[in-house]
């Protein structure tokens, strides 16, 4: 079942997280809790997608996967969507410019973790996102050096506001990005699909 789109008013500050979500776990409530924290959003919308151009297998079922993330995800701040499904984009890019023209006078907020900042130069059309959306990114462990030293990095190290200064980034125009470090879970998706507490269910 389709959930339409989240209401949004001018003015508000909306960070977007999106990925499979395949499962949703701890790790993405923390990470979504501290980015609230530390980029001053005042909501965050989870975009459940389709699946991953990047990735070569599909993930599990788009209404399992949004069962299990509003499950997890528990706080009246944070709205799980199927938003990419919804509108029938396929890469991250077309879907914030589909959401800017939804939303004007809504400021969102793309966030990620350390690991994508690092393979951010493979997405389609990402100078285009970094050049019109800010970009909030999350130290996940062993990722720190590589997405510092990545070409999204270097190309727009310009442009990067510092820790400290963390709040800034939902004032700010684009480009603007800020890296902050956070104390992850060790939770991951993947762990959890290979340790079987994510496969297909049972058939009845």
């Amino acid at each position: 079942m389709r959930c339409g789109f989240p209401f949004a008013r001018p003015g508000q500050v909306i960070g977007l997280l999106g990925g499979s979500f395949d499962p949703a776990h701890e790790g993405h409530v923390h990470i979504t809790r501290e980015a609230m924290k530390r980029f001053g959003l005042g909501r965050v919308w989870w975009l459940v997608s389709p699946g991953n151009p990047l990735k070569e297998h599909g993930p599990a079922p788009l209404a399992r996967r949004m069962e299990r993330a509003r499950a997890v995800m528990r706080d009246p701040r944070v709205t799980v969507t199927d938003i990419e499904a919804t509108l029938g984009t396929r890469y991250t890019a077309q879907t914030l410019a589909a959401l800017r023209a939804r939303y004007p006078g809504v400021r969102f907020v793309w966030l990620m973790g350390a690991d994508n900042l690092a393979q951010f130069h493979r997405w389609q059309d990402w100078t285009w996102i970094m050049e019109n959306v800010p970009v909030g990114v999350l130290a996940r462990p062993n990722d720190r050096i590589s997405a510092r030293m990545s070409p999204a990095a270097r190309l727009y190290r310009p442009y990067r506001i510092a820790g400290r200064a963390s709040q800034m980034l939902s004032r700010v125009d684009a480009p603007a990005w800020c890296f902050v470090n956070v104390a992850m879970s060790p939770q991951s998706s993947s762990a959890i699909r290979a340790a079987g507490d994510w496969g297909a269910p049972a058939e009845k």
